[in-house]
């Protein structure tokens, strides 16, 4: 009977919580190459480098 009362959220506690989310959503937006950068470091820290393939060359000079 009662647990219907606290289930109740009143626009006092959404617009604070939704602020909040507002706000955390704002700072990665404007940081949001960096926060990028950083994520592409992680991945790439649990995935590894790839190995480069080798480049091939001639012997021969330019002038022949």
């Amino acid at each position: 009977m009662y647990s219907c009362l606290f289930a109740y959220a009143g626009p006092d506690q959404v617009m604070t919580v939704t602020s909040g989310i507002a706000s955390i959503v704002g700072v990665l937006l404007i940081f949001w190459h960096k926060v990028m950068a950083f994520c592409g470091r992680v991945v790439n820290r649990f995935r590894g480098t790839p190995v480069a393939a080798p480049i091939e060359t001639k012997d021969t000079s330019p002038n022949s």
